[in-house]
């Protein structure tokens, strides 16, 4: 079933569809619903780059509501598998299944297109049509020789468990991003530590999303209760700890092999080019599911866990950014130690510490080794497309220190961002690994 990221756009894929329904061959259902489910998710990561306001932050939102609506689409029907309702931050009981037959592949459809199309309904005239288009063809992939009554019946359902969700989402603090996330007013701070612009852009002399950490979590049972401690105590002098860690991200910095500049840009994800830091844990789950032929309740499972974490991730982070409201190295390195230097990535624009890429890789690798064990071996493809080899990894802990660290290697986070970003994020990731998706 394996295809290509650019294959997605232009829906070429015919050739994985026609596999499992040639003539002669009638696939089964729950096979199908894998199909749906897959080939959805497969749409959502090219939807994130070509959705102006899909930051990482708001990106990993979209895609834990999303987990959280195709697992319940499918546990409404399935005794196997419990709901998170009433484990998730006041998601109530979801719709019951009335009367009658329903099939799980239609439902699955029903719910994830809705969902998709209101998550990102800003998205471009690209995204547009390329949603329209996969509505379509998923539609006569889920119901290809269904009865017409029970298409409609659970068609309906799947909408229904789509909207509960909706609605659920659409007061949590995130739905509406306006000005691509960067405020229109904004107050800067004053002490030497405080985070400044790092961008000429204009819009960026504001930080972005400088509420997010105000947004409603799906597992914390607050931001306060996860939160990094104090960074180290700022010092300009040159004999000091803060100077010291500043110092270790110029050095490091001049001196980068190929293989340190491969690893910060395998990681960078950036909005707008690349399906977010969030999207890349997604993509290695679907690799996974698509090597070791995983079930469908596995993959909905896995991802309704791995959405929630990376959400409150990013949740739990922002609130700490935005506390200590940290300079970045560039500007700290510029003023202190060489006011010539440059990072090798682009300085994203908001505080520094935590990282907010180290935090989130901090929960997923935690929820994905709850899932699969301490030692799961896989390969990453995800930037295959771009140009960039597949990187290969002994267990979910390791391709999460090496994001950490490339971070440093970019220049644009301190080791201790790094560090505690990822203790932060193990946190909220122990937290998602607890919710039950099995009765």
């Amino acid at each position: 079933m394996q295809f290509r990221r650019r294959q997605v756009l232009g829906f070429t894929l015919a050739a994985p569809v026609a596999l499992a329904f040639r003539p002669g061959f009638a696939a089964p259902r729950a096979d199908v619903s894998r199909e749906v489910l897959l080939t959805w998710h497969k749409l959502i990561l090219e939807l994130v780059r070509h959705t102006a306001t899909y930051m990482p932050p708001v990106a990993a939102r979209g895609f834990g509501y999303i987990g959280v609506t195709a697992h319940e689409a499918l546990a409404t029907g399935k005794p196997a598998l419990r709901s998170l309702a009433g484990q998730l931050t006041d998601l109530t009981p979801l719709p019951a299944r009335g009367e009658g037959e329903f099939d799980e592949p239609c439902v699955l459809h029903a719910a994830l297109e809705t969902a998709v199309k209101e998550l990102f309904a800003n998205t471009g005239p690209t995204g547009q049509r390329a949603m329209q288009k996969m509505s379509e063809m998923m539609g006569k992939t889920a119901s290809k020789d269904i009865a017409s009554d029970v298409v409609e019946r659970s068609v309906a359902h799947g909408r229904a468990v789509a909207e509960h969700i909706l609605a659920w989402a659409r007061v949590d603090g995130g739905a509406v991003v306006e000005n691509m996330g960067f405020p229109r007013d904004y107050t800067p701070g004053t002490r030497p530590q405080d985070w400044v612009p790092t961008s000429l852009v204009r819009m960026q002399q504001a930080p972005l999303l400088p509420d997010w950490g105000k947004n409603r979590p799906f597992v914390m049972p607050d931001t306060a209760s996860l939160d990094a401690p104090p960074p180290p105590d700022y010092d300009e002098a040159l004999d000091s700890a803060f100077y010291g860690f500043a110092k270790e991200v110029y050095d490091t910095g001049k001196s980068l092999t190929d293989e340190q500049k491969l690893i910060a840009r395998f990681w960078s994800d950036d909005a707008m080019l690349t399906p977010t830091p969030a999207g890349h844990w997604i993509s290695i789950v679907m690799q996974i599911a698509d090597r070791d032929a995983l079930p469908v309740e596995m993959i909905s499972s896995t991802l309704a866990k791995l959405g929630c974490a990376q959400s409150d991730a990013f949740v739990s982070c922002w609130s700490t950014k935005f506390k200590y409201n940290l300079l970045r190295p560039v500007t700290y390195i510029k003023k202190h130690i060489d006011k010539a230097w440059e990072p090798l990535l682009i300085t994203p624009p908001f505080p520094e510490y935590t990282s907010g890429h180290s935090c989130q890789s901090g929960a997923a690798s935690t929820v994905l080794t709850s899932m699969f064990g301490e030692d799961f071996a896989f390969d990453d493809a995800t930037h295959e497309d771009e140009g960039l080899p597949v990187r290969s990894f002994p267990s979910f802990t390791a391709a999460a220190e090496e994001a950490a660290m490339s971070r440093l290697y970019g220049g644009i986070h301190y080791r201790f961002g790094n560090e505690q970003g990822l203790t932060q994020g193990r946190a909220i990731g122990a937290l998602a690994a607890q919710l039950r998706t099995e009765a």
